[in-house]
């Protein structure tokens, strides 16, 4: 018995019957599951169309049927094969033929995993190990390029050149729910490690460095109607209203354009004053938060132009929008958003640089030169993630404390801002962030010896200012935690503990910045034996106003 099955994270395509896998050729000879974002499908769906091929989906994925139908005539392992050669992007594949009734052939490309099973006298194939638990313990995590044909007798994996390759099975000892986390102890911590492939899935097809070009055509607007626009108003909720507030400073300094920001709850209620050049950006990691939802809505009846950002496709903000620019973040599991928010800071950046084009205030070096910067995140990133050890070591140093100040200026600012809420959720810790500019404006008074002030001070345009913040804080007795630039003598004379971060250009730093926030407020909700992952009196969705 063969079977072939799939539950899709849609992508490409709403979620329809049409649009679900299994995807077969012209002939239904041929069915596959596909997981992944194949970014050439375009130009493939193109030649195959010409080619006399007929799609019935709007998935990228039934792109790849027709190309394996392409070269069927070879055999079914080698069409895979040469099929995959000729795929763009991070992918896991699944063949299997009506003229094949005993084979599977798989593939995998880029950060989309693919493991096998080996049963007795039977075989298995799945994403990720927690699918297979209930079947076999014994794994064969297939790597990049793995080409596997698996048949009742057994499993044989080439590379894509057809070169044979042994791959060695483990013994998984976890149960479930371990395994769902993929041997992390908590969802957040392994979301918060997910963050660089989430960076490059978010960027993928939509950025050709070669060129210096973006491409958004899911915003459902021209260059001519962004160049028309008067002002652009984002509305969330909690850490996607932080988001919003960095996405301020990107559009104003890319595009020129005037930025609001309101939290989506308090938007309708201060009448906004609305109209066809306005353009309104909700943004919700679920797509479904009531306050966003009605705020778009009211930003639809005075008409305004509206384009989503979120993280599900088919959601409800996705649907209402005029245009939707989805992050590509994956099921986020834990209630405090982590991997969500640096895809939405991601493709906020996005449409800062495609509004500053198309209103010509964005100059080709600029847009190449952030692009670059972008694209070198995912590889920066491991450089704090390999410090989780040492930020737990001083989070032990605060895990008696009663409450924190969190201090940044720029985009620092809302960074400080987001820090104070993920300590809030995880650890129960009361803390504020502030506008360091506003230390001296009240908040001062709360420094002493037992009010430790964390400070984002990572080198860049408020980098001095900043600076003589922490002096002051010093000044009064506080103990300072800083968030700095790795090698940065400066701050580790001034400050009593330095989280170093890779340096990067500003408009980009706070992509290393948050996971060392979220990694510290981690910790400490997990030194003080907080459940980090459903933290009390908190949901994953706010589904009410």
């Amino acid at each position: 018995m063969l079977g072939l099955a799939h539950t899709r994270w849609a992508t490409h395509g709403r979620p329809s019957e049409a649009n679900a896998h299994p995807h077969t050729d012209c002939k239904s000879r041929l069915a596959i599951v596909h997981n992944g974002i194949i970014e050439n499908y375009r130009e493939l769906r193109k030649s195959l169309a010409a080619d006399g091929h007929r799609f019935r989906s709007e998935t990228d994925t039934e792109v790849i049927a027709h190309l394996i139908e392409q070269y069927y005539a070879d055999g079914l392992e080698t069409a895979v094969r040469r099929a995959a050669r000729e795929l763009r992007g991070s992918y896991a594949v699944a063949c299997i033929a009506v003229d094949a009734p005993e084979t599977l052939v798989a593939v995998r490309s880029g950060s989309s995993p693919l493991v096998i099973g080996i049963g007795d006298g039977e075989m298995f194939l799945a994403s990720d190990i927690p699918a297979l638990l209930g079947e076999t313990r014994e794994i064969v995590p297939l790597a990049e390029g793995d080409v596997a044909v698996l048949t009742p007798g057994g499993l044989a994996v080439t590379t894509l050149d057809g070169s044979a390759v042994r791959r060695e099975p483990i013994t998984v000892s976890w149960d479930a729910e371990a395994a769902e986390k993929s041997g992390y102890p908590h969802f957040m911590l392994k979301e918060i490690f997910e963050q660089p492939d989430v960076i490059r899935d978010t960027l993928r097809e939509r950025v050709d460095l070669g060129e210096g070009s973006i491409h958004l055509p899911e915003l459902g607007l021209k260059a001519r109607d962004l160049a028309g626009l008067n002002r652009l108003c984002f509305v969330a909720c909690g850490t996607s209203w932080h988001a919003a507030l960095i996405g301020k400073y990107l559009v104003e300094a890319f595009a020129r354009l005037p930025v609001d920001v309101d939290i989506a709850s308090e938007f309708r209620y201060r009448r906004p004053i609305l109209d066809g050049r306005v353009l309104t950006v909700p943004i919700s990691q679920s797509g479904e938060t009531a306050d966003t939802l009605a705020a778009l809505r009211e930003s639809r009846d005075q008409g305004s132009r509206t384009v989503a950002i979120c993280n599900v496709v088919g959601s409800s903000l996705a649907r209402e929008a005029d245009g939707v620019l989805y992050t590509r973040a994956g099921i986020e599991i834990g209630v405090a958003s982590t991997k969500a928010f640096t895809a939405q800071l991601t493709a906020i950046t996005l449409l800062a640089l495609k509004l500053g084009r198309a209103r010509g205030f964005a100059d080709d070096v600029l847009v190449r030169q952030v692009l670059k910067s972008l694209s070198e995140i995912p590889d920066l990133m491991p450089l704090v993630l390999e410090q989780s050890d040492a930020i737990r070591k001083i989070a032990t140093r605060f895990a008696a404390s009663k409450g924190f100040l969190y201090l940044g200026r720029g985009m620092n600012h809302p960074l400080a801002l987001e820090g104070a809420l993920k300590l809030k959720e995880i650890s129960y810790i009361h803390a504020e962030g502030y506008a360091a500019g506003e230390m001296k404006h009240g908040p001062i008074a709360l420094v002493d010896h037992q009010m430790p002030v964390l400070v984002v001070v990572p080198k860049g345009a408020h980098y001095d200012k900043t600076v003589s913040n922490i002096e002051e804080v010093k000044a009064r007795g506080g103990v300072v935690v800083a968030v700095a630039t790795a090698g940065d003598t400066d701050i580790e004379e001034k400050a009593d503990v330095v989280i170093p971060v890779p340096p990067s250009l500003d408009w980009t730093q706070p992509l290393l910045v948050a996971p060392a926030l979220q990694l510290f407020a981690y910790h400490l909700g997990v030194l003080r034996g907080c459940d980090v992952d459903q933290p009390r009196n908190l949901a994953k969705s706010v589904t009410v106003e």
